[in-house]
């Protein structure tokens, strides 16, 4: 069973949709006990990193995610959920992350002819192969939305990365913990893969 964390962000649906696509076992949900007795965990996330981490705070999950990520459990984050899982976000000043990894979340550059936000599909240059990148070819492409970009402080963690008028990483991947700037479930077949390999890494 993998649980995608519900902290009323948008996207859970998809995730969840894609998930029972490739006959994974899941459920949405916000309760403490039921995320930490899943084999793997899910956060995804359409949303602001302020509002987020104010409705993470209210119901108790930002500890939840914590205590999760020290089992060495599966933990993969997605889109938001990347971004929630560094210090800060230039996006709301003040606001604390879930602080697992170092690095800056900044607004993408206006650049010529870059639209903010970026949205659509990039193609990303893989630096790791296993866990959920397994069996994915380099530069295969993927589908983005966001506007804030990941610059990981200790480039060891960082599993992939794209171009969009600056250099953004896309992917980080840490021990049980891996986390995608993209949205796997919205990346048609290359994405499914990912939640193919992820589920059976939950299964391990």
């Amino acid at each position: 069973m993998i649980a995608i964390i519900d902290y009323g962000a948008g996207n859970i649906q998809s995730v969840y949709k894609a998930l029972k696509y490739v006959g994974c076992d899941c459920i949405v949900t916000n309760d403490k006990n039921e995320i930490m007795k899943a084999e793997g965990a899910i956060l995804p996330g359409v949303g602001s990193f302020g509002n987020s981490m104010d409705n993470m705070n209210k119901n108790g999950i930002t500890e939840t995610v914590r205590e999760f990520i020290k089992t060495k459990k599966p933990f993969l984050g997605i889109c938001l959920g990347l971004q929630l899982l560094f210090p800060e976000s230039e996006e709301s000043p003040g606001v604390k992350g879930i602080d697992i990894f170092k690095g800056t979340v900044t607004k993408i550059p206006d650049g010529e002819g870059l639209k903010i936000p970026h949205i659509g599909w990039n193609s990303i240059k893989l630096l790791k192969k296993d866990g959920i990148f397994k069996g994915i070819k380099d530069n295969s492409y993927v589908y983005f939305v966001h506007s804030y970009y990941l610059n990981a402080e200790n480039k060891d963690i960082v599993a992939a990365q794209t171009e969009y008028g600056v250099t953004i990483d896309a992917a980080v991947s840490y021990e049980n913990v891996t986390a995608t700037q993209f949205h796997p479930e919205k990346s048609g077949e290359v994405g499914l893969q990912m939640l193919r390999n992820f589920a059976e890494m939950c299964k391990e």
